[in-house]
Order: C-alpha cells, then sequence, then structure tokens
C-alpha cells in the first residue's frame, strides 16, 4: 500500500481493472478509520448527466504512469455500490461495499465509521 499523500496526486487520473478494462477516473480516497491509511477510492463511472461513483478497495493497486490498476476486474467495480457523484456514502452502507468485494466488516471500537473521506 502506498501513503495517503502519495495517492492524492493520482486523483483525476485513469482506473484499471485487474483484467485491463478502463473504469473511470480516481475521484476521492477514503481511509480506514482505524489505521488513517487509503483502504477505498471512489471512481467516478458513467456517461456524462448520469455519472456516479463507485467504491473499490485499493487492496493491492498498483499505480502506473497514467493510471491506477485495482486488483478487481471492471465488471466487478461497475457493479458495485455507489453514490451520486455529489452524494455521500451513509454509515448503514458501509458493510455493504465491503461485501460486494467479500471482505469482513466492523465498524470502529465505538461504533463509529469505518471508512472516512480524505
Amino acid at each position: 500500500m502506498f501513503p495517503a499523500h502519495d495517492i492524492r496526486e493520482w486523483i483525476g487520473q485513469g482506473v484499471k481493472g485487474a483484467d485491463g478494462g478502463k473504469i473511470g477516473e480516481l475521484e476521492a480516497i477514503y481511509v480506514d478509520t482505524r489505521t488513517d491509511r487509503p483502504f477505498f477510492a471512489t471512481v467516478k463511472t458513467g456517461m456524462l448527466g448520469s455519472q456516479r461513483l463507485v467504491f473499490v478497495p485499493l487492496v493491492d493497486a498498483t499505480v502506473s504512469p497514467g493510471h491506477l490498476t485495482v486488483a478487481f476486474e471492471k465488471r466487478q467495480v461497475r457493479d458495485a455500490p455507489a453514490i451520486a457523484t455529489d452524494g455521500e456514502l451513509p454509515a448503514e452502507a458501509e458493510a455493504d461495499v465491503f461485501g460486494h468485494y467479500g471482505m469482513a466488516y466492523e465498524a470502529g471500537g465505538a461504533g463509529e465509521r469505518r471508512l472516512a473521506r480524505r
């Protein structure tokens, strides 16, 4: 994994799936509130007027010139839970995001959110 300050420089760059398919444009970074390390990203997908932000884990993501490659195939990412481009992920939807990728979900120690946008 790479430090949050490095990946922020990639906001606006292309995001590709593990299968090489272009998913969209990196929009934001979400950190794990337990570690304060980058954990998920939102990727802007869709056509102008019908764009949305899909969530994708940054686990095993790699940075290449001009794009970020995530460890999940384009289809799985495109089918992931999404929010409007001006929306916010509701706390109760965090478990769905983790579950979509087969990842275990536990809220923070005091029941707080697990993901925080940076």
